[in-house]
């Protein structure tokens, strides 16, 4: 599977939504890289998915943005996605948060497709 470019997302104009998964890792890195590329390259075939945004620090943040919570309901039922929460619960996250947002606004710069 060919890696997909993390840059910032090219979302359409509002409204829309953003599901904002904030996590603190475990010691436990066996696996967890090539599950998020999984899972990102899963994301990008489900009905809904605008694009997604995600940095990993000290504190894991990563944003998806979806056409609608139908949507997103949908990406949270995604058996594939079910056995990797799984594996986050049991081995990569210590704690973790889910938000659902609804964007109203956006505004900024994006660098030039070359």
């Amino acid at each position: 599977m060919a890696p997909i470019a993390m840059t910032i997302a090219k979302t359409p104009e509002p409204p829309y939504y953003a599901a904002v998964f904030t996590s603190e890792r475990t010691g436990d890195i066996a696996g967890y890289d090539a599950m998020a590329a999984a899972m990102l390259e899963l994301a990008s075939r489900q009905p809904g998915f605008l694009g997604m945004e995600s940095a990993r620090t000290e504190i894991g943040i990563t944003v998806s943005y979806w056409a609608d919570l139908a949507s997103i309901r949908q990406w949270k039922a995604n058996m594939e996605h079910r056995q990797a929460q799984r594996l986050g619960r049991e081995r990569w996250y210590a704690a973790y948060r889910v938000r659902i947002a609804r964007v109203e606004r956006e505004y900024g710069v994006l660098q030039e497709e070359t």
